[in-house]
C-alpha cells in the first residue's frame, strides 16, 4: 500500500504551537462537521498542554471538550498525546492512576493514544500500553526524537522494536522540535521501516523550515502516515500545511485522496478564527533556525514567550535560548519535550533572571537528578547534580515502582466539588487549578481570560484599549514607550514593563480603577474595579522574596518557628514549575504576608526572618 494517511493537528498541537494553546471549544465545533467529512485518518483533538490550558485560562471543562467533540466528530479517529506514566501532569503517577486515566480517556471518546516518555525511558510506557489494549484502542509507542552526542539512529531503531514487542499498533517518531532535516530522515525512516511490521508515523514541526522535505523523504522511505496542520495554523513552530501535502502528493503513488477544495473551505473559517487570538500571537513563531541549537520544541517556545513577556523580561529570549543547551547537557541530554522541555526551559530562565546559574534549582531539576523520570539518555554533570540534591543516590527502578496506588486517596481528597471519575482525574493532573476549577465551576463562577478585541480598520468604532507603543512628551521631552509585558497583580498594586528608548525599566502602578472587557466580546460593559494593600519591599537577607512572579503553592514555616540559612520557608509555582524558596539567613520566622495561593512579584517580602 502506497497511500499517504494524514493526522490533521489543528485542534490540538497546531493551536497549542501557535497562540499558546488558546483555542476554546466553542471555536472548534462549527468546523467539526468539515474535519468529519474530510476524511482524516485521526484529528488530534486532546492531550499535550490541552487539559492544563483548559483549566487554567479557558475554564473548560477538559473532558466536556472531549464529549463535545466526540458527538461532533463520529466518523474519525480522535487521537490524544499522552505523557506515559506522566499522563497529562508534570510527575509520575501510579499505575492505578495511569489505568484509570486511560480508561476515562477511551470511555469518553480516545481512539488513538500516542503515548511517549520525555527520557525516551520504554519502561515508563509500559502501562500506559497495557492499558490502552485492554480498553481495545489503538496503542501508538513514542519516539521522542531528538540530537545529541548520545542518540544515533541505531539506538531509535532499536527502541522501535521493543515497542512493537510491547504490544503497539504503530510507532511515532515525534520530532517536537523540527531538528529532522531531508537526508537524516530519509536515513532513519529507511531504518525504520525495514525493522519493524507496524505502521511508523512521522510528526515533524516546522520550525526550521525543512518539515515539507522531510515529510517527502520520509515518504519515499516507507512512512505512510504524516502529521500536518490547516494552513490557517501551519508553519513556523507549527507544522506542515496539510492543503500543501495533499497537493503535493496529488496524482502520485502517495496520492492521500483528500479533497483539497474541502480542506481549503476548513483553512478558511480557521484563519478567521485565529485572529480573535491575536494577543497570544508570538514574533518567535516563524521559521527560526536556532532551534537547530536550542532544541525547544514550537509549543513551548509560544508558551515560553508569553510567559517571559509577563515577567518583562521578553528582551532576553535570546540569552535563555542560549542558555537551554548547556542546561540540557549538564542533565545529560534528554530530548526537550514535555515535561523535559518545561524543567530544562524553567531552569534556563531561572539562570538568566537569577543572573547566576544553579542559583535557584526547580524541585522538578532535583526530581530528574534523583532519578524520579527515569534514567537520563546520558552522563550528567556531577557538579549540578551535587548542588541540586548533595549526595543522594539515584534510584535504578522503574520510578513508578516506587508509587504506592492513589487512586482512594485522591479520591478521598478531590473534595467536596468532584462529582464523578473525571473530576478525580482532574484534581490528580493539577491539584491547584483542577480544585479552584471544581470550586468555580460548582459556584457558577467561571470566567475564561480575556479576549482583547480585533483592532477595527480606519473609519470604524473601535473599542477601549491601551495602546502598547507610542511617544511620550513631558516637559518638552520625548520619549519612545513600548509596553513588553506586565506582572501578576497583586491587590491594587501591579508591575508593567517597558523600555524607554530602548532601555528596559519597571513600573509599578497603583491601580485605582481598572477597566477590565468582558471575555468574549469587545462592546461589553466595562467593569470596573478597585484595590487595596501592597507587600513592603524586600531590602534585606532577611526578607525572603522570589526571583520571578508566581503563585504560592505551600507555606512551610509558622510565624515564631526556628529556621537555618538555606531551609525551604515556601514553595512558588512558575512557567508550571515549583521551586523552593530558601531563608537566606538563620533566625525566627517574625512574619508571613503569604498564603496558599497567594500570587507574588519579584522583591516583595513574602516572609521576614529576624535574627
Amino acid at each position: 500500500m502506497t497511500q499517504v494517511h494524514i493526522t490533521e493537528t489543528v485542534l490540538r498541537d497546531g493551536h497549542q504551537s501557535l497562540i499558546a494553546t488558546r483555542m476554546r471549544t466553542q471555536d472548534m465545533l462549527p468546523a467539526c462537521e468539515r474535519l468529519d467529512k474530510a476524511g482524516f485518518w485521526s484529528l488530534e483533538v486532546w492531550g499535550g498542554a490541552t487539559f492544563d490550558a483548559c483549566l487554567r485560562y479557558l475554564k473548560e471543562d477538559p473532558w466536556e471538550r472531549l464529549r463535545l467533540l466526540r458527538d461532533a466528530l463520529p466518523n474519525t479517529r480522535l487521537q490524544m498525546l499522552l505523557r506515559g506514566q506522566n499522563l497529562l501532569g508534570y510527575r509520575h503517577y501510579s499505575d492505578d492512576v495511569v489505568r484509570a486515566f486511560v480508561a476515562s480517556a477511551a470511555g469518553n471518546g480516545i481512539d488513538v493514544f500516542r503515548v511517549f516518555d520525555a527520557l525516551n525511558d520504554l519502561r515508563n510506557l509500559q502501562i500506559s500500553i497495557e492499558a490502552v489494549k485492554h480498553a481495545g484502542k489503538h496503542a501508538q509507542g513514542t519516539i521522542s526524537y531528538t540530537r545529541s552526542p548520545v542518540h544515533t539512529v541505531d539506538q531509535f531503531v532499536r527502541q522501535a522494536k521493543q515497542l512493537q514487542a510491547m504490544g503497539c499498533d504503530s510507532i511515532a517518531v515525534k520530532d517536537m522540535a523540527g531538528l529532522l532535516t531531508p537526508f537524516r530522515t530519509a536515513e532513519l525512516f529507511a531504518a525504520l521501516t525495514a525493522a519493524v511490521s507496524v505502521p511508523v508515523h512521522l510528526h515533524t514541526h516546522a520550525t526550521s523550515g525543512q518539515a515539507e522535505m522531510c515529510h517527502l523523504k520520509a515518504i519515499e522511505n516507507g512512512c505512510r502516515h504524516i502529521d500536518t496542520a490547516i494552513s490557517a495554523f501551519a508553519g513556523g513552530t507549527s507544522h506542515a500545511p496539510t492543503e500543501a501535502m495533499v497537493a503535493a502528493l496529488a496524482g502520485t503513488p502517495f496520492d492521500t485522496g483528500l479533497d483539497l477544495a474541502l480542506l481549503q473551505d476548513i483553512g478558511l473559517y480557521f484563519h478567521e478564527i485565529r485572529k480573535k487570538y491575536h494577543q497570544f500571537e508570538s514574533e518567535y513563531t516563524g521559521v527560526d533556525t536556532r532551534v537547530l541549537t536550542s532544541q525547544l520544541p514550537g509549543g513551548m517556545i509560544s508558551n515560553l514567550v508569553n510567559q517571559l513577556r509577563e515577567q518583562g523580561a521578553i528582551d532576553r529570549f535570546a540569552e535563555v535560548l542560549a542558555e537551554i543547551p548547556r542546561v540540557r547537557e549538564d542533565l545529560g541530554y534528554p530530548p526537550l519535550v514535555t515535561p523535559s522541555s518545561q524543567i530544562v526551559g524553567t531552569q534556563a530562565v531561572l539562570n538568566v533572571l537569577t543572573g547566576k546559574r544553579y542559583k535557584t534549582i526547580t524541585n522538578e531539576v532535583k526530581m530528574y537528578f534523583q532519578g524520579r523520570y527515569g534514567r537520563a539518555p546520558g552522563r550528567v554533570n556531577p557538579v549540578v547534580r551535587r548542588q541540586a540534591i548533595g549526595n543522594q543516590e539515584t534510584i535504578t527502578q522503574r520510578p513508578a515502582d516506587l508509587l504506592p496506588v492513589e487512586m482512594d486517596r485522591l479520591r478521598q481528597e478531590a473534595g467536596e466539588f468532584a462529582s464523578s471519575e473525571e473530576d478525580v482525574l482532574t484534581v490528580a493532573m493539577f491539584p491547584e487549578i483542577g480544585a479552584e476549577f471544581l470550586r468555580q465551576r460548582a459556584e457558577n463562577a467561571l470566567q475564561p481570560e480575556p479576549l482583547l478585541p480585533i483592532a477595527k480598520s480606519v473609519g470604524e468604532a473601535s473599542a477601549q484599549t491601551a495602546p502598547l507603543e507610542f511617544n511620550a512628551t513631558l516637559h518638552g521631552e520625548t520619549y519612545h514607550i513600548k509596553v513588553t509585558g506586565s506582572g501578576h497583580r497583586r491587590d491594587a498594586i501591579r508591575p508593567f514593563y517597558v523600555t524607554v528608548d530602548g532601555i528596559p525599566e519597571e513600573i509599578m502602578l497603583e491601580v485605582l480603577d481598572e477597566i477590565v472587557l468582558d471575555s468574549d466580546t469587545a462592546g461589553a460593559a466595562p467593569k470596573p474595579r478597585t484595590g487595596g494593600s501592597r507587600r513592603p519591599r524586600a531590602t534585606r537577607p532577611g526578607q525572603v522574596s522570589t526571583t520571578m512572579p508566581g503563585t504560592v503553592i505551600d507555606v512551610l514555616v509558622t510565624q515564631g518557628q526556628t529556621v537555618k540559612a538555606g531551609d525551604p520557608v515556601l514553595v512558588i509555582e512558575a512557567m508550571k514549575m515549583e521551586t523552593e524558596i530558601q531563608a537566606a539567613v538563620g533566625g525566627t520566622v517574625s512574619a508571613i504576608h503569604v498564603a496558599k495561593g497567594d500570587s507574588v512579584n519579584p522583591d516583595e517580602t513574602l516572609i521576614e526572618i529576624s535574627a
